[in-house]
């Protein structure tokens, strides 16, 4: 059988630009290449897109060229732009096409997870991994994911929308609350607030990634990790879980060093948590992946409360795959090493099922 021409997205312009690298690091190492032959599209913190040998630590000033990915459904594929640079100018000459049967975009946070690029890769008729437009602005916007799903039943946190520059009377809130930007991802911008005097700088800091931010009641409880693959009901899970922290709250990709672990949290894989209580995380979590229609793979991330409640925490459409990253994790723990994820995740693209 031929390869599949894969295309992997990687990079962007958004504040996880260095953790994408990392990700798409990862799935190069574990890429089948008996299998697949990749092509890698790096887009720059400026918004360039490279076509690149990989994601290796210098694949910005290596060798590569301009592409693009063509808006044309009749194309199906990249266009690598023949350029050459006249003074501070480049001109464009030729083109050559490439046809790709399958993307993979693994870009985190803005435009990569909010629908931007689900947008341009509908346009493409290129089949691509991952939630489709609407569950992608959905998960994004924490609010959104919030309404919809408590629509379906599912228990979330008290909360309260802010806009750019709108009064917020500090004394209305039961303390402590959580501050985060609506929009943003990897705890960027997430402060936790004990005291109302602490509540200014804390959306300061929040609007420095977003202008609509969520103000919401901190949720006692063990943060407990679900790992999700498949379409509709054709769906499985990774081993869940838990966070276990030391002080204060789980910073992910906040770290200096995070492959060497973090100062304050530490993953358990699997979960210790009684059996019915995974039963529940998992049965939510699933709840959760349909009310927002997600295709493709999430993580849902739930609290589970000390009276038994499994209450939504947030939802990542395309969730870390860095050598410490949680969904990998959870589906290695479960008997699914990354290179299967990839296997199973382009499945269930092309075919509609898992494998």
């Amino acid at each position: 059988m031929d390869k599949l021409k894969i295309g992997i997205l990687f990079g962007g312009d958004s504040e996880e630009h260095p953790v994408s690298v990392k990700s798409a690091q990862e799935i190069a190492r574990n890429l089948d290449l008996d299998k697949y032959e990749p092509y890698y599209i790096g887009i720059t913190r400026q918004g360039a897109w490279k076509l690149c040998d990989g994601p290796g630590p210098d694949w910005e000033i290596g060798k590569s060229s301009p592409v693009v990915l063509s808006p044309d459904s009749s194309t199906q594929g990249l266009l690598v732009l023949e350029s050459d640079r006249l003074g501070s100018r480049i001109r464009v000459g030729q083109y050559r096409t490439i046809n790709l049967d399958v993307v993979l975009p693994v870009l985190h946070g803005k435009r990569g997870e909010d629908g931007a690029i689900q947008g341009l890769l509908e346009l493409s008729g290129i089949p691509y991994v991952g939630c489709d437009i609407q569950s992608s602005v959905q998960c994004m916007d924490k609010a959104l994911t919030y309404t919809v799903a408590r629509s379906a039943g599912i228990a979330t946190p008290n909360f309260w929308n802010v806009t750019a520059d709108q009064p917020v009377d500090a004394e209305q809130f039961t303390y402590p609350v959580f501050v985060k930007p609506a929009r943003s991802g990897s705890s960027f911008g997430v402060s936790k607030v004990s005291h109302r005097d602490e509540l200014p700088a804390a959306l300061e800091t929040a609007r420095q990634f977003d202008s609509k931010i969520l103000i919401e009641e901190a949720v006692v409880g063990s943060e407990i990790g679900c790992a999700v693959m498949g379409n509709d009901l054709d769906l499985m899970t990774g081993e869940l879980d838990h966070i276990a922290l030391t002080h204060g709250f789980f910073k992910i990709h906040q770290e200096d060093s995070p492959e060497s672990g973090s100062e304050n949290s530490t993953p358990i894989v699997p979960a210790d948590i009684p059996d019915e209580a995974r039963v529940l995380v998992q049965e939510a979590a699933k709840a959760v992946y349909g009310a927002l229609g997600c295709r493709g793979l999430a993580r849902v991330d739930m609290f589970l409360t000390t009276d038994g409640r499994a209450v939504l925490n947030e939802v990542n459409t395309f969730p870390g795959m860095t050598s410490y990253s949680r969904y990998p994790r959870m589906m290695a723990a479960a008997g699914v090493p990354l290179g299967e994820v990839i296997d199973r995740l382009v499945s269930v693209t092309l075919t509609g099922k898992l494998q």
